[in-house]
Protein backbone atom coordinates (compact mmCIF):
# COMPACT_ATOMS: atom_id res chain seq x y z
CA UNK A 1 0.00 0.00 0.00
CA UNK A 2 1.41 3.36 -1.23
CA UNK A 3 0.46 6.60 0.50
CA UNK A 4 0.43 9.67 -2.40
CA UNK A 5 -0.20 13.56 -1.77
CA UNK A 6 -2.12 15.51 -4.42
CA UNK A 7 -2.75 18.82 -4.64
CA UNK A 8 -6.28 19.97 -6.04
CA UNK A 9 -8.42 22.91 -6.63
CA UNK A 10 -11.79 23.54 -6.88
CA UNK A 11 -14.23 25.94 -7.60
CA UNK A 12 -16.29 25.86 -4.10
CA UNK A 13 -20.03 27.61 -5.12
CA UNK A 14 -20.95 24.08 -5.66
CA UNK A 15 -20.12 22.49 -2.81
CA UNK A 16 -21.53 22.48 0.38
CA UNK A 17 -17.90 22.80 2.10
CA UNK A 18 -14.93 20.11 1.40
CA UNK A 19 -15.78 17.58 4.35
CA UNK A 20 -18.19 14.69 3.68
CA UNK A 21 -21.54 15.57 5.53
CA UNK A 22 -24.93 14.00 6.04
CA UNK A 23 -26.69 16.21 3.35
CA UNK A 24 -25.04 18.29 0.43
CA UNK A 25 -22.65 17.63 -2.16
CA UNK A 26 -18.98 17.81 -0.64
CA UNK A 27 -15.68 18.49 -2.26
CA UNK A 28 -14.15 14.72 -0.34
CA UNK A 29 -17.28 12.67 -1.57
CA UNK A 30 -16.62 13.68 -5.26
CA UNK A 31 -13.11 12.40 -4.70
CA UNK A 32 -13.75 9.50 -3.16
CA UNK A 33 -16.63 8.24 -5.13
CA UNK A 34 -13.67 8.76 -8.28
CA UNK A 35 -11.77 6.53 -6.20
CA UNK A 36 -14.03 3.87 -5.26
CA UNK A 37 -14.46 3.52 -8.59
CA UNK A 38 -10.75 3.15 -9.79
CA UNK A 39 -10.71 0.98 -7.39
CA UNK A 40 -13.44 -1.30 -8.19
CA UNK A 41 -15.74 -0.35 -4.90
CA UNK A 42 -13.22 -0.37 -2.12
CA UNK A 43 -13.69 3.00 -0.59
CA UNK A 44 -10.55 5.19 -0.10
CA UNK A 45 -10.75 7.85 2.34
CA UNK A 46 -9.15 11.10 1.25
CA UNK A 47 -7.77 13.43 3.86
CA UNK A 48 -7.37 16.88 3.22
CA UNK A 49 -5.25 20.07 5.02
CA UNK A 50 -8.30 21.15 6.33
CA UNK A 51 -11.97 21.64 5.62
CA UNK A 52 -13.42 24.70 3.81
CA UNK A 53 -16.50 26.12 4.05
CA UNK A 54 -19.91 25.92 1.78
CA UNK A 55 -18.51 28.55 -0.90
CA UNK A 56 -15.37 28.88 -0.37
CA UNK A 57 -12.60 27.97 -2.74
CA UNK A 58 -9.12 26.52 -2.95
CA UNK A 59 -6.54 26.84 -5.74
CA UNK A 60 -3.70 24.41 -3.77
CA UNK A 61 -5.80 21.91 -1.45
CA UNK A 62 -3.60 19.16 0.27
CA UNK A 63 -4.73 15.66 0.22
CA UNK A 64 -3.70 12.35 0.82
CA UNK A 65 -5.25 8.77 0.06
CA UNK A 66 -3.52 5.12 0.12
CA UNK A 67 -3.63 2.75 -3.06
CA UNK A 68 -2.53 -0.29 -3.89
CA UNK A 69 -2.49 0.77 -7.58
CA UNK A 70 1.16 1.48 -8.63
CA UNK A 71 0.89 4.08 -11.04
CA UNK A 72 3.28 7.03 -12.32
CA UNK A 73 1.86 10.58 -11.19
CA UNK A 74 1.03 11.33 -15.20
CA UNK A 75 -1.48 8.59 -14.83
CA UNK A 76 -3.06 9.44 -11.39
CA UNK A 77 -3.81 13.37 -12.62
CA UNK A 78 -4.74 11.81 -16.08
CA UNK A 79 -7.29 9.32 -14.60
CA UNK A 80 -9.32 11.38 -11.79
CA UNK A 81 -9.31 14.53 -13.96
CA UNK A 82 -11.26 12.00 -16.67
CA UNK A 83 -13.82 11.35 -14.18
CA UNK A 84 -13.85 13.91 -11.40
CA UNK A 85 -16.55 16.79 -11.87
CA UNK A 86 -15.83 20.27 -13.76
CA UNK A 87 -15.49 21.89 -11.14
CA UNK A 88 -12.68 19.92 -9.44
CA UNK A 89 -9.05 19.04 -10.89
CA UNK A 90 -6.31 17.23 -9.69
CA UNK A 91 -3.17 19.10 -10.18
CA UNK A 92 -0.19 16.71 -9.43
CA UNK A 93 0.15 13.14 -7.24
CA UNK A 94 3.32 11.81 -5.88
CA UNK A 95 4.12 9.25 -3.78
CA UNK A 96 4.78 10.39 -0.20
CA UNK A 97 6.35 8.60 3.16
CA UNK A 98 3.90 6.25 4.54
CA UNK A 99 4.30 8.52 8.02
CA UNK A 100 2.79 11.96 5.77
CA UNK A 101 -0.42 13.46 6.89
CA UNK A 102 -1.77 16.42 4.78
CA UNK A 103 -3.41 18.11 8.21
CA UNK A 104 -0.62 17.23 11.13
CA UNK A 105 2.45 17.73 9.06
CA UNK A 106 1.35 21.25 7.64
CA UNK A 107 3.66 23.96 9.18
CA UNK A 108 1.46 26.83 7.76
CA UNK A 109 -1.11 28.09 5.12
CA UNK A 110 -1.97 30.97 2.98
CA UNK A 111 -5.45 32.71 2.02
CA UNK A 112 -6.51 34.53 -0.40
CA UNK A 113 -9.78 36.92 -0.07
CA UNK A 114 -11.24 38.83 -3.05
CA UNK A 115 -13.97 41.61 -3.10
CA UNK A 116 -14.28 44.26 -5.62
CA UNK A 117 -15.10 47.79 -4.38
CA UNK A 118 -18.22 49.69 -6.82
CA UNK A 119 -21.97 50.35 -6.11
CA UNK A 120 -23.39 48.11 -9.25
CA UNK A 121 -22.98 44.30 -8.49
CA UNK A 122 -21.27 42.44 -10.85
CA UNK A 123 -22.84 39.25 -11.96
CA UNK A 124 -19.81 37.47 -13.78
CA UNK A 125 -17.99 38.01 -9.86
CA UNK A 126 -20.42 36.93 -7.73
CA UNK A 127 -19.31 33.29 -7.08
CA UNK A 128 -15.76 34.94 -6.88
CA UNK A 129 -15.35 38.05 -5.42
CA UNK A 130 -17.40 39.63 -2.07
CA UNK A 131 -19.11 42.90 -3.43
CA UNK A 132 -19.12 45.70 -0.84
CA UNK A 133 -20.19 48.99 -1.52
CA UNK A 134 -19.23 52.54 -0.77
CA UNK A 135 -15.57 54.04 -0.44
CA UNK A 136 -13.22 52.33 1.67
CA UNK A 137 -10.33 54.20 3.62
CA UNK A 138 -6.96 51.52 2.18
CA UNK A 139 -4.68 53.39 4.47
CA UNK A 140 -6.91 52.93 7.44
CA UNK A 141 -7.27 49.08 6.65
CA UNK A 142 -3.65 48.78 6.03
CA UNK A 143 -3.04 50.32 9.69
CA UNK A 144 -5.40 48.00 10.85
CA UNK A 145 -3.75 44.65 9.57
CA UNK A 146 -0.12 45.68 11.23
CA UNK A 147 -2.20 45.41 14.45
CA UNK A 148 -2.71 41.73 13.48
CA UNK A 149 0.38 40.74 12.39
CA UNK A 150 2.18 38.59 14.75
CA UNK A 151 1.73 36.16 17.37
CA UNK A 152 -1.81 37.06 19.00
CA UNK A 153 -4.68 35.33 20.65
CA UNK A 154 -7.32 35.25 18.08
CA UNK A 155 -10.28 34.43 20.21
CA UNK A 156 -11.51 37.67 19.37
CA UNK A 157 -11.83 36.16 15.41
CA UNK A 158 -13.10 33.12 14.93
CA UNK A 159 -16.12 31.66 15.34
CA UNK A 160 -17.55 30.42 18.56
CA UNK A 161 -17.89 26.89 17.06
CA UNK A 162 -14.78 27.11 16.82
CA UNK A 163 -13.44 23.59 18.41
CA UNK A 164 -9.98 24.68 19.12
CA UNK A 165 -8.94 25.38 22.61
CA UNK A 166 -5.69 27.25 22.33
CA UNK A 167 -6.64 30.07 19.80
CA UNK A 168 -2.78 31.33 19.67
CA UNK A 169 -1.65 32.16 16.02
CA UNK A 170 0.84 33.68 14.21
CA UNK A 171 0.18 35.91 11.13
CA UNK A 172 3.55 36.31 9.63
CA UNK A 173 2.19 38.35 6.15
CA UNK A 174 -0.75 40.01 6.30
CA UNK A 175 -1.10 42.30 2.89
CA UNK A 176 -3.58 44.51 1.02
CA UNK A 177 -3.40 45.20 -2.75
CA UNK A 178 -5.58 47.93 -4.17
CA UNK A 179 -6.46 47.01 -7.67
CA UNK A 180 -9.52 49.25 -7.84
CA UNK A 181 -11.85 48.29 -7.66
CA UNK A 182 -10.97 45.24 -6.65
CA UNK A 183 -9.20 44.59 -3.21
CA UNK A 184 -6.83 41.42 -2.53
CA UNK A 185 -6.13 40.50 0.77
CA UNK A 186 -3.18 37.93 1.53
CA UNK A 187 -3.00 36.15 5.14
CA UNK A 188 0.08 33.76 5.60
CA UNK A 189 0.52 32.42 9.31
CA UNK A 190 1.25 29.01 10.98
CA UNK A 191 -2.54 28.47 11.26
CA UNK A 192 -6.54 29.47 11.23
CA UNK A 193 -9.19 29.13 13.28
CA UNK A 194 -12.42 28.22 12.04
CA UNK A 195 -14.06 31.35 10.23
CA UNK A 196 -10.35 33.68 11.25
CA UNK A 197 -9.81 35.13 8.07
CA UNK A 198 -13.52 35.84 6.86
CA UNK A 199 -14.08 37.50 10.36
CA UNK A 200 -10.64 39.62 9.84
CA UNK A 201 -11.61 40.68 6.48
CA UNK A 202 -15.16 41.89 7.76
CA UNK A 203 -13.31 43.79 10.71
CA UNK A 204 -10.90 45.77 8.32
CA UNK A 205 -13.59 46.27 5.95
CA UNK A 206 -15.43 48.17 9.09
CA UNK A 207 -12.09 50.08 9.71
CA UNK A 208 -12.51 50.80 5.77
CA UNK A 209 -15.43 52.60 6.44
CA UNK A 210 -15.34 54.39 9.10
CA UNK A 211 -17.23 52.17 11.86
CA UNK A 212 -13.84 50.87 13.37
CA UNK A 213 -10.38 52.86 14.13
CA UNK A 214 -6.94 51.18 13.17
CA UNK A 215 -6.13 51.61 16.71
CA UNK A 216 -9.26 49.63 18.12
CA UNK A 217 -7.69 46.29 17.34
CA UNK A 218 -5.14 45.89 20.07
CA UNK A 219 -8.23 46.28 22.52
CA UNK A 220 -10.73 43.74 20.33
CA UNK A 221 -7.61 41.28 20.81
CA UNK A 222 -6.89 41.68 23.60
CA UNK A 223 -10.79 41.20 24.29
CA UNK A 224 -11.17 38.23 23.71
CA UNK A 225 -14.17 38.58 22.51
CA UNK A 226 -15.95 37.93 19.34
CA UNK A 227 -18.94 40.32 19.82
CA UNK A 228 -16.17 43.56 19.24
CA UNK A 229 -14.96 42.52 15.84
CA UNK A 230 -16.46 43.26 12.50
CA UNK A 231 -19.17 40.90 10.66
CA UNK A 232 -17.98 37.36 9.44
CA UNK A 233 -17.33 38.22 5.54
CA UNK A 234 -19.01 36.77 2.72
CA UNK A 235 -17.59 33.01 2.04
CA UNK A 236 -17.43 33.22 -1.89
CA UNK A 237 -14.13 35.71 -1.86
CA UNK A 238 -12.19 33.00 -0.01
CA UNK A 239 -9.47 31.32 -0.96
CA UNK A 240 -7.53 28.73 0.26
CA UNK A 241 -4.32 29.19 -1.65
CA UNK A 242 -1.27 27.28 -0.52
CA UNK A 243 -0.16 24.86 2.03
CA UNK A 244 3.16 24.66 3.23
CA UNK A 245 5.27 21.53 4.80
CA UNK A 246 8.68 22.57 4.60
CA UNK A 247 8.50 26.01 5.87
CA UNK A 248 6.98 29.51 5.90
CA UNK A 249 7.61 31.42 2.69
CA UNK A 250 10.04 34.30 3.80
Amino acid sequence: MQRYKGTIEYDGSGFSGYQIQPKGRTVQEEIEKVLKKMHKGRHVPVTASGRTDAGVHARGQVIHFDSGLSLPSERWVKALNSLLPDDISLLNVEAAAPEFHARYDAVGKTYKYFLYNREARDPFKRHYYAHVRGKLDIGRMRKAAQFLAGTHDFTSFCSAKTEMTNKVRTISRLEIDDRHPELVFTFTGNGFLYNMVRIMVGTLLEVGTGKLDPQDIPDILAAKDRRLAGKTAPAQGLYLWEVYYEKLPE
